[in-house]
């Protein structure tokens, strides 16, 4: 049959598939999916010729060297330095908070020192009077239905779209980066509190209005706080002080977690980090960049090798007799697997279904060789029911696009349903209840190892899944 079974063609399942290849193992990697990349990938626009993430913004970055180093044999890369702006009351503003976002906001010239004072006067600001956190639909702003099926940079504050940069994988990846152009010391920069028992990874809103009632029940995030731990405005308010976190932090949260941000724990907020200087990069990982030719040619490179046999368009969980040669029945006891979808799902939901968030995507041609100046642009008010828009040709700014044309997505975050994608884990305790029971079955399975996002029930950047991938062939 093969040596090993790898269900999954994302970063982590790609990685080990080459990785064991390599090693002269025979490797069937099954993807249910048309194509290879999982989450990560990208194509071109049919109408304007331009490379779209098609399941979101995808930005490389990474402090592993390792890692750099490893997907630097299947690409070279475009440099690229990720900056974010963001709508408030018909005003753009640069995010991560910084001190132009600080000046800008307030009409002020002040220095780091006067900044720093000022947040702090404001970090004990009272509450104003409750304003209910609902929606105001315009007729043109009716959030879609479940986009295409998949495994992005996360939508921000907690983070954002893919986003303040996580810490590097695992320890035995890590090799501290040297010096690197692309990533000045950012000795400005402090972080939203950094908590090793936060969430990995921010949920998101649905298409309802965010409420308070309910959202206690132990289904929702907002049951983490049923612990006596710090909500989310407490958190934000103390590190960037009460009106910018009313006008940044606010209505975007809830229009990504449908829930108020009073009810969310403060760890959703902790990778969001805010800076004391003018460095408005969104990260400042050392090695950043955009694949040379594509996310899609360089999973396709990562693929190519002779010991490894992809198996596009089966499903290894499906239960019928055509399923494919590589399923679960036939496999699991027989072949070494490693498994990458979602681990619920492996085992039918018998625990219970694990909460996700996914996003839904509204693709646009504005007739317009630039629609707004920038490859992401956040929409912090609750009057856009969307918390994002990706123009993708400010990606690739070296290539020779149309000129008068442009692709968009306007992006929309929920919690998910049955059927749809996950994107990232919600994580409330029951949820996490409901993984340490998968976790414990998990192990009574003979030869079958969990890993990536959905294996894992972890949020992982494209870098923690490629570390986290040569951790785990170096342990079979």
């Amino acid at each position: 049959m093969t040596d090993l079974v790898v269900v999954g063609a994302g970063p982590f399942g790609l990685t080990v598939a080459r990785v064991m290849a390599e090693q002269g193992r025979r490797v069937a990697l099954v993807e249910r999916r048309a194509h290879v990349g999982g989450n990560a990938f990208s194509e071109p626009d049919e109408t304007t010729g331009i490379e779209v993430h098609r399941y979101g913004a995808h930005i490389f970055h990474t402090s592993n060297q390792r890692v750099w180093g490893f997907l630097g044999r299947f690409t070279g890369w475009t440099p690229y330095l990720h900056r974010v702006f963001t709508v408030h009351s018909g005003e753009v503003f640069p995010l991560p908070v910084n001190l132009g976002t600080i000046n800008q906001f307030f009409r002020t010239a002040l220095s780091p020192d006067e900044a720093r004072a000022l947040i702090r006067s404001q970090a004990s600001s009272p509450a104003p009077d409750a304003v209910p956190l609902s929606p105001s639909p315009a007729a043109d702003a009716v959030p879609p239905g479940p986009g295409p099926a998949s495994d992005v940079v996360p939508p921000d504050p907690g983070p954002a779209s893919d986003v303040v940069s996580p810490g590097p994988g695992p320890a035995s990846d890590v090799v501290p980066p040297g010096p690197s152009p692309a990533s000045p010391a950012n000795s400005g920069q402090e972080s939203l509190s950094p908590s090793s028992s936060a969430p990995a990874t921010p949920a998101s809103p649905g298409p309802a209005p965010p409420s308070s009632a309910g959202a206690a029940s132990d289904s929702s995030p907002a049951a983490a706080l049923a612990d006596g731990g710090e909500s989310l405005d407490v958190k934000a308010v103390g590190m960037i002080g009460r009106p910018l976190y009313e006008a940044f932090i606010r209505e975007y949260t809830a229009k990504q977690w449908q829930v108020a941000p009073e009810l969310l724990p403060g760890a959703v907020i902790s990778r969001l980090p805010v800076r004391y200087n003018y460095d408005a990069r969104y990260f400042s990982d050392p090695y950043q960049g955009l694949p040379v030719d594509g996310y899609a040619a360089l999973w396709e490179k990562l693929a190519d090798h002779p010991q490894i046999e992809v198996r596009l368009g089966e499903d290894f969980l499906a239960d019928t007799p055509d399923g494919g040669l590589y399923t679960k029945a036939n496999c699991v006891g027989q072949v070494p697997v490693v498994f990458t979808g979602p681990i619920d799902r492996y085992f039918d939901y018998v625990c219970g279904e694990l909460g996700w968030r996914t996003l839904d995507f509204v693709w646009d041609h504005p007739a317009t060789g630039d629609f707004q100046g920038c490859p992401v642009m956040n929409y912090a008010d609750l009057a856009q029911p969307w918390t994002r828009i990706i123009e993708f040709k400010h990606f690739h700014p070296e290539r020779d696009y149309p000129a008068d044309r442009t692709v968009i997505a306007r992006e929309f975050s929920r919690l998910a349903a049955m059927g749809d994608e996950p994107y990232y884990p919600v994580a409330t305790p029951q949820d996490r209840a409901r993984l340490e029971r998968y976790r414990e079955a998990a192990k009574a399975e003979p030869n079958v190892v969990f890993g990536g996002r959905l294996g894992r029930y972890q949020y992982l950047d494209m870098d923690m899944a490629i570390a986290a991938g040569l951790t785990t062939a170096a342990g079979l």
